[in-house]
């Protein structure tokens, strides 16, 4: 079946949808949608043979794998099953008509899956929280008979959501994993945990220079310049610009829905909404795709797609970069979707590459999109009242179509040779040459390695030769002279790569890898010397610090390199902070950002140095600010050390040897330093000054609450706010805040409402909660880290939701500053 092809594009807000809408056949769905001229949608499978998809991957020979997720949001409640009873299933096409007919369970008895990975021979990985599994078909009949656990730390059961999902295998052969702080390495036969940083929230993609990218919420694109490793190694960062950087504004990028689009936590704010009702911003976006097929238009390749199942469309971006390389994102279509339906059941999960060229729409097919526990009251009512909880256990599969465009064959390479899989690595669709590279670094036959390395010198496309490069050093035989060559490559990306690959040497102090990777610190290209900043972090600690001092006196404008450089300078901070002092014209933001980084490792004497810096009579200004906001922001965080025991005594601040004369000084004058050396003087301690009464030991009672809280932050909270509460670039630290630490009411208020501020949205989590659930998040975050503040109790939680109850948006912090 395909959907017909002359509905009016852009689509025209349907007002008469019905009040609750009904489950809809396969065939009277596909009435539902538009698309732009020349595109139309054909169904490939829908239920009884597939039921509740929420992700898909096709595997070497072509066949659709699926993964069914039948315990989300079972009943009235919208509770979550937690019973084994999902499923990753095989679909096949036996005659070859485009429509899957055939199926297979390759694995049952799950438990609230997230992400799966389709691997060689007949395997794959499946993300069972707290379990990430690798299974295998050892005899051939497409069922899992072997089950081998590589990790019990793949997240934690609770809200889908905010659980570690991806498991996508990008282009330097490490298997991302999103909402999570490590990734997976299969190379050489072995997993092996890379260190991360946890970063977006649902889906995982990559271009073709194998830059990844990621999405979180009603923000649509985030891209990763530099590999999370390089910051993940020094644990007294306090930023990590290059990483997760926002590349689409999201008041400047709107969605078309063609219904009113009220379904959705915040369908109560009016300004967020057109006056025929659709949305205008994303109500949950999710598993962004990069285009790199070949049977739709040339114009689409290289830009991304994303869904957004709560607004039932198929969002396309825009994806440019400007001279220096800095990317943006803006809609594709300055009005209209690429792909919208008026059928409020419709909910776009994930998108799939083909193997044909084109993708696949993994649709769900039900009324809820947001499971009970992260609902507003306003949402769970809009659900009740339209019985959308109800009609479950549906599910379609689409097929993007473009008239006139031929599709690829059907792969059949599981079967073939290594030697032939090699060519694949130039073919024009990104699905086979991610596949051929995939197999082959599974497969380890190193028999390939003399036609790779004729690829990675030779072939036309820069995208070829990266493939090869990677597949070489998947295998474990990338060799000196490659890499030189490859340094040399015209195009940036395969600079950068080999950038990349010359670390092994860098890390052995081997000069010639060192002078070649210096040389690069000034290369035309910014990815370039953005790369050489990183992964000279990687020498020898006695080596480091002059390369990169040269590069923040020539580059310290820009903060990626700065955080770069700082990443590859632990504990070698202070060193470097005192060498560009004794400069003129150090960039401030260096400085602060190393003084930041001597703050959060809380190195008394450090501290004291960089303090007696910032008193200098000579100091200017702005480099005396900037060291007293770096040390401030520093001892925010929490130092180096195991989370905190519950109830143990209130830790020290920072101890100094004598009284802080000269910043006591600063802090009562009126320059702009003053605030922040006040602040400064709350979070140092000095003999004379009146200790900080610690909070006394909980009761049986409260432990119990905070005990309970714990449970709730790891299922809930953690996801965004870090498991050390330390906060990400889309959720506040927690460790320290004064709203946590302040009036207990406040922090209600925020759960119970959400807060509007700089840092974006915090969604009303504790809207969906009990007052006890919410007295004991309350307890714990209070009471956790560095933080020791009282805990709360239910009853208190009762009044304050009464006495708020009138209030139907986010509070803002100037709102909550202002409490009386």
């Amino acid at each position: 079946m395909s959907s017909i092809p002359d509905r009016p594009w852009p689509a025209p807000v349907d007002t008469a949808v019905p009040q609750a809408q009904p489950a809809l056949t396969p065939k009277d769905a596909l009435k539902t949608f538009t698309m732009p001229p020349g595109y139309r949608l054909e169904l490939v499978a829908s239920e009884p043979l597939v039921r509740d998809p929420i992700l898909s991957e096709f595997d070497a020979d072509g066949r659709l794998w699926v993964l069914e997720l039948h315990g989300f949001a079972i009943n009235r409640q919208m509770d979550n099953s937690f019973e084994p009873i999902n499923e990753l299933a095989v679909l096949e096409d036996t005659d070859s008509d485009g429509v899957y007919d055939k199926r297979t369970v390759f694995m049952d008895g799950l438990v609230m899956p997230r992400a799966f990975k389709v691997l060689a021979g007949n395997c794959a990985l499946v993300g069972e929280p707290p379990h990430l599994w690798k299974a295998c078909d050892t005899n051939g009949d497409l069922k899992a008979d072997t089950k081998e656990l590589l990790s019990d730390k793949f997240a934690t059961q609770g809200v889908v959501e905010h659980g570690a999902n991806g498991l996508y295998w990008s282009m330097d052969n490490s298997i991302v994993i999103a909402q999570n702080d490590w990734n997976l390495s299969l190379k050489g036969g072995k997993a092996t945990i890379l260190p991360s940083l946890n970063r977006g929230q649902w889906g995982v993609t990559q271009d073709d220079n194998g830059l990844v990218y990621r999405v979180f919420n009603t923000d649509p694109l985030f891209v990763d310049y530099l590999k999370p490793d390089y910051y993940a190694r020094n644990p007294n960062l306090i930023r990590t610009r290059g990483l997760y950087e926002v590349l689409a504004d999201p008041k400047l990028s709107h969605i078309w829905p063609a219904r009113p689009t009220f379904g959705v936590n915040r369908g109560y704010r009016k300004e967020g909404y057109r006056e025929d009702g659709s949305s205008l911003y994303y109500g949950g976006v999710s598993s962004p795709m990069i285009y790199r097929g070949t049977s739709l238009p040339r114009e689409l390749q290289g830009h991304p797609f994303v869904v957004d199942g709560p607004t039932n469309i198929v969002h396309l971006l825009s994806l440019k970069a400007d001279a220096a390389g800095t990317l943006s994102a803006t809609d594709f279509y300055p009005r209209g979707e690429f792909l919208a339906s008026t059928d409020e059941r419709f909910r776009p999960i994930s998108l799939t590459p083909g193997w044909d060229g084109t993708f696949y729409i993994v649709d769900m097919y039900r009324g809820v999109s947001q499971d009970g526990p992260l609902q507003t009251d306003y949402l769970r009512n809009y659900i009740l009242e339209r019985g959308l909880w109800e009609q479950i256990h549906y599910g379609r599969i689409y097929r993007v179509v473009r008239d006139g465009i031929p599709v690829d064959e059907k792969p059949h390479m599981s079967t073939q040779k290594a030697a032939d899989l090699v060519r694949y690595l130039s073919h024009p669709n990104g699905w086979w040459r991610d596949t051929a590279q995939q197999l082959l670094v599974q497969r380890g036959d190193r028999s390939v390695v003399p036609a790779l390395a004729k690829l990675a010198r030779s072939a036309k496309e820069p995208r070829t030769r990266l493939h090869a490069l990677w597949t070489i050093d998947g295998l474990g035989a990338t060799d000196a002279g490659l890499v030189d060559k490859a340094l040399r490559d015209a195009d940036p990306a395969v600079r950068a790569t080999a950038v990349r690959l010359s670390e092994a040497p860098l890390r052995g102090g081997d000069k010639a890898a060192i002078a070649a990777i210096v040389a690069l610190a000034d290369d035309p290209s910014l990815a370039v010397r953005r790369q050489a900043a990183a992964s000279l972090g990687e020498m020898p600690a006695d080596q480091r610090i002059a390369p990169l001092f040269a590069i923040l006196q020539r580059h310290g404008d820009d903060p990626v390199t700065v955080d770069a450089v700082v990443s590859g300078l632990t504990d070698l901070e202070p060193a470097m902070l005192a060498r560009l002092l004794a400069e003129t014209g150090a960039s401030d933001d260096a400085v602060q950002m190393l003084a930041g980084a001597i703050g959060r490792s809380r190195n008394a004497g450090a501290v004291e140095t960089v303090l007696a810096e910032a008193s200098a009579p000579a100091r200017t200004p702005a480099t005396r600010l900037a060291l007293l906001t770096g040390l401030q922001t520093g001892l925010q965080g929490p130092p180096r050390m195991g989370p905190p025991i519950p109830g143990a005594p209130a830790p020290k601040l920072l101890a100094l040897k004598a009284q802080p004369k000269a910043l006591m000084a600063l802090s009562t004058g009126t320059a702009d330093a003053a605030p922040a050396a006040k602040a400064l003087l709350a979070q140092l301690d000095w003999p004379g000054k009146p200790a900080v009464a610690a909070t006394a030991e909980r009761t049986p009672e409260e432990q119990r609450l905070f005990n309970a809280g714990r449970e709730i932050y790891a299922n809930i909270c953690a996801g965004c706010h870090q498991a050390q509460g330390r906060g990400s670039a889309i959720a506040a630290n927690l460790d320290g805040s004064h709203f946590v630490l302040g009036r207990p009411d406040v922090l209600a208020r925020i759960l119970l409402s959400g807060k509007e501020g700089a840092i974006g949205l915090m969604p009303p989590a504790g809207a969906a909660m009990s007052d006890e659930e919410v007295a004991s998040i309350m307890t714990y975050i209070r009471g956790n880290w560095d933080n020791r503040a009282a805990a709360v109790q239910p009853a208190s939680v009762k009044e304050w939701r009464a006495a708020y109850a009138h209030r139907q948006t986010p509070w803002t912090d100037k709102e909550l500053e202002q409490t009386p």
